[in-house]
């Protein structure tokens, strides 16, 4: 089977990715707005890109009338952001997040999610997430840049929370096991990583 993408529409480009690259990391971004009101929004078109400086990338895409997300907003607005990795504990409050609320209504509040403040940005965080990651926006790139659909937000990370349950080896490892995250499958499919292998690289 052979597929072209230049003769699909963009719902079946998206259909046919999200179902092939799989599974995706998932990025429970949490903002917050330049009035003080708080957003938290899962992405799964996200990716660490560079070590050096630490950045992560995540793509925000417009909503179908072509408006704004909050969280792209929000980042633009304040330029800080912190991305949470959902443990599978919390895959039911990630999934109850993605509703679409009026803005400025929190979904902190709304589908009762515990949070923390933010130590080096003024961005709460999800209080129990195994992984979070607070950043400040190096650049917001939108794509394509002729007649952008999403924004590439590319995120510096300042500080990292690592829940200590997750550690090993005197906290200099992560066990993935206890780190039990969830991934992003095509259509309404999410994986764990409690199943794995390991290969020593040549």
């Amino acid at each position: 089977m052979q597929i072209d993408f230049n003769a699909l529409t963009p719902s079946e480009a998206y259909r046919w990715l999200a179902s092939t690259v799989t599974p995706r990391p998932i990025a429970w971004v949490s903002s917050r707005a330049a009035d003080g009101s708080c957003n938290l929004a899962p992405f799964s078109f996200f990716q660490v890109i560079s070590d050096e400086p630490p950045t992560l990338m995540v793509n925000i895409s417009t909503r179908d009338d072509g408006s704004l997300k909050d969280t792209l907003r929000n980042v633009r607005e304040t330029g800080e952001l912190v991305i949470q990795l959902v443990g599978a504990t919390q895959a039911e409050a990630m999934n109850a997040s993605a509703a679409v609320l009026p803005h400025g209504v929190s979904e902190f509040a709304h589908c009762d999610i515990p949070s923390l403040p933010g130590e080096r940005v003024g961005v709460p965080r999800v209080a129990g997430a195994p992984v979070a990651f607070e950043c400040v926006v190096a650049e917001v790139q939108p794509y394509p840049r002729e007649t952008p659909n999403c924004h590439l937000v590319f995120a510096r990370v300042l500080l990292a929370h690592i829940a200590d349950e997750v550690l090993i080896n005197d906290g200099r490892h992560i066990d993935p096991q206890a780190l039990d995250l969830v991934g992003r499958l095509g259509g309404s499919n999410y994986c764990t990583t409690r199943d794995r292998f390991s290969m020593i690289r040549p």
